[in-house]
């Protein structure tokens, strides 16, 4: 480790030295290449996750890092509760958590080191860039960020506070009781000792003082959202990080995904285009109409893209919808209105290129699966803010929009099943979402394609074209 005064720092080092492998067509042994490795921040960045229990953290930091992950942040949460479970084997009840517990006490403090250590070694061993330290005390703040200071970690500090009884008894019914602390523990025991529990953590706690604690990163979030305070962001990761959470809310909603009625040039294999809709998918749209009506969905509004084939569809719905550019499917540069038989016989490289790395694969002139995640964004941020939404969409988008909701990973994420004429009806609860699925009758083509085992270019084309054609 070098100390803060160094003019060098190691995690800049790491940085320039990830940076070399960038977007080009040779790479090593003349191979092409098209792969990136997107570094957002200069070093390692440090969310420590502070505020009294029943206070939203848990909901909080997986939602951020979930967030992060989708955008290509690396990240990762690290729970100092869990890693008191795994300690304590079995959990007895809240006197573990009183102040003058000191053998508790060491446990904890043991726990909180172990924290650290992993922490340092995900930074240094899995390039990871945020991790999320989930904590409960906000004691020795100014120890803990002399400490990441010192190990070259950028340290924001994410405090939840809310004195609303109500959102406090939602909370530990929705999320506590969930919890391996109280698996087989009757229902009203566990609610009593988890609130002595948080009356032993109130003994010690104090918020982070907005005069003392000055010189800290922090955001403060009042009452889930309903009031911010942010002060001294220093960098583009914690301004995104601001940006995400002063977005997101609790209110109860749906999400409705579904991608337009199959198009003509669905029916001819072929990949992107403007075309209009087939008999078949203006069935489909009627079909759709139906469902949202038997919904009966309160404030619904519906958003689709400005292609033809999702404007079509949403016009039968009969009610006003709204159209996003950042909507519009994955631009597939030259290979648009093709079919995959014509891009692997005029472009055989670029077809099992796209094969070997489908995510961040970039069509000539055209977009890839990252870059059309970096412009779904505002699209996320919007959703975060609304309550019930119909997006109308198309398949590569729809499976970008569903990685988020489901925290799929980069390699999921482009091979999503997302068909046609089928409404997927996604509803948040407390650490995920709940996702229903709902296929309205009306066939249409098949447009999925799995990975192919064979991603050489010199394959056979049936070993390529095995399965169904994929649109995007």
């Amino acid at each position: 480790l070098l100390p803060p005064n160094s003019t060098h720092s190691t995690p800049r080092l790491r940085l320039e030295i990830l940076s070399i492998k960038v977007m080009n067509r040779t790479g090593d042994k003349g191979q092409p290449w098209r792969t990136s490795v997107p570094q957002f921040c200069n070093s390692p960045t440090v969310i420590v996750m502070v505020g009294l229990p029943a206070r939203g953290k848990t909901y909080i930091s997986k939602k951020l890092t979930r967030y992060l992950n989708w955008i290509g942040v690396p990240t990762k949460v690290f729970n100092v509760g869990q890693y008191r479970r795994d300690a304590v084997k079995t959990y007895k009840n809240f006197e573990f958590f009183k102040p003058d517990n000191e053998d508790a006490m060491r446990i904890r403090k043991a726990c909180a080191s172990a924290a650290l250590k992993d922490v340092a070694a995900y930074f240094s061993k899995e390039h990871g860039q945020v991790a999320v330290s989930k904590r409960t005390t906000k004691t020795n703040n100014f120890k803990w960020s002399h400490f990441y200071v010192f190990m070259h970690f950028q340290v924001f500090f994410v405090e939840s506070i809310c004195d609303d009884p109500e959102i406090i008894t939602e909370n530990i019914k929705q999320v506590k009781f969930g919890s391996p602390d109280y698996i087989d523990r009757d229902i009203e025991e566990a609610m009593q000792d988890f609130i002595q529990r948080i009356e032993c953590y109130k003994a010690s706690y104090t918020s982070i003082d907005d005069e003392l604690d000055r010189k800290l990163s922090y955001i403060k979030i009042f009452d889930v959202g309903s009031r911010y305070l942010v002060n001294r962001v220093q960098d583009h990761i914690q301004s995104r990080i601001v940006y995400y959470l002063m977005n997101i809310h609790v209110t109860p909603r749906s999400i409705y995904l579904s991608r337009h009625g199959e198009s003509e040039l669905n029916l001819l294999g072929c990949i992107g285009g403007d075309s209009a809709l087939s008999p078949r998918g203006l069935k489909y749209a009627g079909a759709l109409a139906s469902f949202i009506r038997g919904q009966k969905i309160k404030d619904l509004k519906v958003w689709t893209s400005h292609m033809r084939r999702t404007i079509q569809t949403a016009e039968v719905l009969g009610v006003q919808y709204e159209q996003w550019k950042a909507l519009n499917e994955i631009d597939a540069g030259v290979c648009e209105e093709l079919t995959y038989e014509e891009i692997q016989e005029n472009f055989p490289d670029e077809f099992a290129m796209r094969d070997q790395d489908k995510y961040r694969y970039r069509y000539p002139k055209g977009e890839s699966y990252e870059d059309l995640v970096h412009r779904l964004e505002p699209v996320i941020m919007e959703l975060e803010r609304q309550e019930n939404v119909l997006v109308i969409c198309h398949q590569a988008v729809m499976r970008c929009l569903l990685a988020y909701f489901l925290d799929k990973s980069g390699d999921e994420l482009p091979y999503l099943r997302c068909p046609l004429h089928t409404v997927l009806k996604l509803t948040p609860v407390a650490y995920g979402c709940k996702v229903e699925s709902f296929f309205l009758n009306i066939e249409a083509v098949n447009t999925h394609r799995e990975k192919p085992k064979n991603v050489n270019v010199n394959r056979k084309p049936e070993e390529a074209l095995q399965t169904a054609p994929d649109h995007i």
